[in-house]
């Protein structure tokens, strides 16, 4: 069954805010927080390599930690990675030509959890399911643009890899 109350539960080490399990949909708040973002002209789906290319360099020549999760818009590419809490209050990090910094505000999304293969048609398959659940929901409203959201590495299996479709949402009351 699916919640309407939005769901608070706990991140574990190295994550932004916590999963949302494969199958669920859920209604969840994330937390503010300092980004890093690459962004294309290209759709996602066809640019997403150059996208995490330039994210990677950046926070390895900046001795920043990988987190998860790594979210992505879809058109325009954009890739979005988090940063760890020691590495948002550094003040030596700057916007640079491939990679700009932001403080992102906290949110609420609507969240359907995936496991599989990180595709176009993966995704696809989720936004379809949190439009069908938002039809039978008259206190959420839609306020942004849907965007994925990747939990593995490239390394894991797909038929392990967790993923996630978020849509921005505000609560009526």
């Amino acid at each position: 069954m699916t919640s309407i109350i939005p769901t608070f539960a706990r991140a574990t080490e190295g994550e932004a805010y916590a999963r949302t399990a494969p199958g669920q949909i859920e209604i969840k708040e994330l937390p503010a927080a300092r980004l890093m973002i690459s962004k294309s002209e290209q759709p996602y789906f066809s640019a997403n390599n150059k996208l995490f290319g330039k994210l990677f360099n950046y926070i390895r020549d900046k001795e920043i930690p990988m987190t998860t999760p790594v979210e992505a818009k879809i058109n325009p590419g954009v890739m979005i990675f988090y940063m760890d809490s020691a590495s948002s209050v550094r003040t030596d990090l700057k916007t640079e030509a491939e990679v700009e910094l932001i403080n992102a505000e906290a949110r609420t999304v609507i969240a359907i959890g995936i496991r599989g293969s990180y595709s176009k048609e993966n995704y696809e398959e989720g936004l379809a399911r949190l439009r069908d659940w938002l039809k039978t929901q008259s206190q959420v409203e839609v306020i942004g643009e849907p965007y994925v959201v990747y939990w593995n590495s490239p390394f894991v299996p797909f038929f392990l890899k967790q993923s996630e479709v978020h849509l921005p949402v505000k609560l009526k009351k």
